[in-house]
């Protein structure tokens, strides 16, 4: 029987990474690739540890591709009556309106990585790999194309893992604990992760309110922001609130790293 394309989604956050690792120390089969969708707009943080960990990899047997989507990020505010991002909207009286279709997964993730996957098959099955843990068991999906079919290693233990578990393994190995990745604009922020990009010196927060802005009146009949509180970005507390979650307040379901 032909062995099937056997890939890892490689987000470059902590669970990805620890796939990607463990395959590299022989702690799960070898891959033919570990594919990084990039938006072209993730955390600084992120594109300096793939920068420095991609050379390792690679010479344990780990092939990395970075794949990208057609259209830029940019474009998530600038296509002329569009946004693709899933922007915390409201009327124009100030009420909330709920959040907007997220489109931006499907363009800038999804569809890249299965273009890659289409281009180098060669007729075989795939096996997606991705790093999704016993806390965010939510997240699991069966793949919608019939060429791929999606595993779930850490779920695959005896005893699933949690995120903990994926950190503290990379800790035991001596390998560095990435930030979560994302792009630095997401919705799906928590208070946490807003203020370590706040508090950076690398650009993105400005990239962030920059972006912010933008998307503004991009959607007729629609007054749009990245953060839950229906204020620019540049103007929110984030100093002293709970942090519970963007979402936890608008009924929606985080897909964090944007995993297939």
């Amino acid at each position: 029987m032909t062995e099937p394309l056997r890939v890892i989604s490689l987000g470059w956050g902590c669970q990805s990474f620890a796939l990607a690792a463990m395959s590299a120390l022989g702690e799960l089969p070898p891959v033919d690739a570990a594919i990084h969708a990039d938006t072209t707009h993730e955390r600084s943080e992120t594109y300096a540890f793939a920068a420095k960990w991609t050379p390792w990899l690679e010479e344990r047997g780990v092939r990395v591709v970075t794949v990208k989507p057609y259209r830029r990020a940019e474009d998530a505010g600038a296509a002329s009556g569009e946004l693709m991002l899933p922007a915390y909207s409201a009327w124009p009286n100030g009420n909330p309106s709920g959040m907007l279709r997220r489109q931006c997964t499907s363009d800038w993730k999804i569809m890249p990585i299965r273009r890659w996957v289409r281009e180098h098959r060669a007729g075989r099955r795939t096996e997606m790999l991705l790093g999704i843990t016993l806390d965010e068991w939510t997240r699991m999906r069966t793949s919608d194309v019939q060429y791929i079919a999606h595993r779930y290693p850490f779920m695959d233990f005896a005893q699933p893992w949690r995120r903990g578990k994926a950190m503290q393994w990379l800790q035991d190995n001596g390998l560095e604990i990435p930030v979560k990745s994302g792009c630095v604009f997401c919705p799906y922020h928590d208070h946490a992760t807003w203020r370590e990009i706040k508090t950076g010196s690398n650009g993105d927060w400005q990239k962030a309110i920059d972006i912010d802005r933008l998307i503004r009146h991009k959607r007729n009949g629609y007054v749009c922001y990245l953060h839950r509180s229906l204020q620019p970005l540049d103007q929110v507390d984030l100093r002293n609130e709970q942090d519970h979650g963007q979402l936890e307040l608008w009924g929606e379901e985080c897909t964090g790293n944007c995993f297939l």
